[in-house]
């Protein structure tokens, strides 16, 4: 997989981002589709819904890159970090950013680096590393060629 020292975060992170700064007039709130379900209610998607759930998905995939054995991973979980200083810093200084939408995806961030570093260090392994180590002979004794069974006791067993 190629998407190491990526992450995959900054899609949605991104696409906030072009939609606020570039599109102004578009809402997070506003409605993109509605699903009539069984129940009769009719269930409402907004476009931060969407969003959201995206970088769910990309939160599932940055944990199963995070449990794989390497040193790319460092460079992965260090760009994350990265990323979450830098979303947090525009949640808390940008006006376009102070919304339910992005403070999601903030935490998204948040778990995604903190899931990151927590499977890391309980997937880590110590190297051990014997040195001048001296290799034993093994000593195998034959076995012997014919087991005679025991003598027969006539002495009576006390109780």
């Amino acid at each position: 997989m190629y998407l190491i020292g990526f992450p995959l975060l900054l899609v949605p992170f991104a696409i906030y981002n072009i939609v606020a700064f570039v599109m102004p007039g578009v809402s997070w709130t506003g409605m993109l589709a509605t699903v009539h379900m069984k129940s009769d209610a009719d269930w409402a998607m907004s476009g931060g819904d969407v969003l959201v759930t995206m970088a769910i998905l990309l939160l599932f995939v940055e944990m199963m890159k995070a449990a794989r054995f390497g040193r790319r991973g460092i460079v992965d979980h260090g760009l994350s970090l990265l990323l979450f200083v830098g979303m947090l810093a525009e949640f808390v200084l940008v006006t376009r950013a102070a919304s339910a939408t992005f403070f999601l995806l903030v935490v998204t961030s948040f778990f995604e680096v903190l899931g990151g570093f927590t499977l890391k260090l309980r997937s880590a392994h110590p190297e051990v590393v014997l040195e001048n180590r001296e290799a034993v002979p093994e000593i195998v004794e034959p076995a012997p060629e014919k087991i005679e069974p025991a003598a027969k006791s006539t002495e009576p067993v006390p109780p």
